[in-house]
């Protein structure tokens, strides 16, 4: 995916603030969503958020879940393209095989707007993309570790997103950045957990058995929290301390992490909003009504939670948000 432009938005819950006033000449339009499927507490929340965008707006929203099933998300984008909606939101299950079915909506004169994920097509497919910088938030976790535990020895557990999406490919390639002049950090064991609390407690597991019971083990780091919270249990299940004796750091800022740090079973977890829709509305208001192309990249703050951020605080602020 070629990156143009990339242009800073606010981050944090002020992201979270209706941008629909600047998307008030979508009224009456219809857009399909083809969203990944509801996997975690943050897809779940960006859903919430999309659908109250998209009704502020006066948006004629057609939702389409593909239950982590790419051939969903293609028979979904069809079917908007069939039913000739006047743009279309996908949130891409994986990287690759989008070439086909974007160049179908390109020949419709239909703008697809990518959100929290990218794609391997040629960026004259897809209007924009709405994102996170997904190789910075692996680097902010990477460094946080790094400074945490100095020079003592760390051995690293990780858990991967879905095999072949974006963010877990990033995540991962941004962590590496940030612990490679560092010998004394180092990743023994890594595995997909599917980005789902219940797998990443099943890997957990895996690693705590394979690693002598864990004992050895400096920390897991989580390509998402819902993976964390699956391996904060696996932890405690084998008799260990979550967030003292395996640090855990983990992406999304999701509520039921900053409860488990508020417990002090958790340690970092870097923010990922669940606010894509609000700038996607505004660029295809821009476009559709104005002809003004928006950037190829609008990228989302990345920023780092600790428990010094009052997490019991973060947590009753963001629980009713859709997670």
């Amino acid at each position: 995916m070629s990156v143009l432009h990339r242009i800073a938005l606010a981050g944090g819950l002020s992201a979270l603030a209706s941008t629909t006033a600047l998307a008030a000449g979508l009224d009456g339009k219809t857009i399909g969503f083809s969203q990944i499927g509801s996997e975690s507490g943050w897809r779940a929340a960006e859903t919430a958020v999309t659908k109250s965008e998209a009704e502020k707006a006066g948006v004629n929203l057609k939702f389409a879940d593909a239950q982590q099933k790419q051939e969903n998300q293609i028979k979904a984008v069809r079917g908007f393209i069939a039913q000739g909606v006047d743009a279309i939101l996908i949130a891409p299950v994986v990287a690759t095989g989008w070439d086909d079915v974007l160049s179908e909506a390109k020949d419709a004169g239909i703008p697809v707007v990518l959100l929290d994920r990218g794609v391997d097509a040629p960026d004259d497919l897809y209007l924009t993309s709405v994102a996170s910088d997904q190789v910075k938030e692996g680097r902010v976790a990477g460094d946080w570790l790094v400074n945490e535990v100095g020079d003592r020895e760390c051995k690293v557990v990780e858990l991967q997103g879905t095999v072949g999406s974006s963010p877990a490919i990033n995540r991962k390639t941004g962590f590496e950045e940030a612990i490679a002049d560092h010998p004394n950090v180092t990743i023994v064991r890594s595995q997909t957990g599917d980005f789902t609390r219940s797998k990443g407690k099943e890997v957990m597991e895996g690693f705590l058995k394979a690693e002598g019971g864990g004992s050895d083990l400096c920390a897991v780091y989580a390509h998402n929290d819902d993976m964390a919270v699956g391996a904060i249990q696996a932890i405690k299940d084998a008799g260990l301390k979550p967030g003292s004796d395996i640090l855990v750091v983990s992406i999304d800022a999701v509520p039921d992490i900053f409860a488990a740090m508020a417990a002090g079973e958790a340690n970092a977890t870097v923010e990922l909003t669940p606010n894509m829709a609000g700038p996607a509305l505004e660029a295809l208001d821009a476009y559709l009504n104005g002809g003004t192309e928006p950037p190829k990249a609008i990228i989302t703050e990345s920023k780092l939670y600790t428990p010094a951020d009052d997490p019991q605080g973060e947590y009753d602020r963001r629980k009713g948000l859709g997670y």
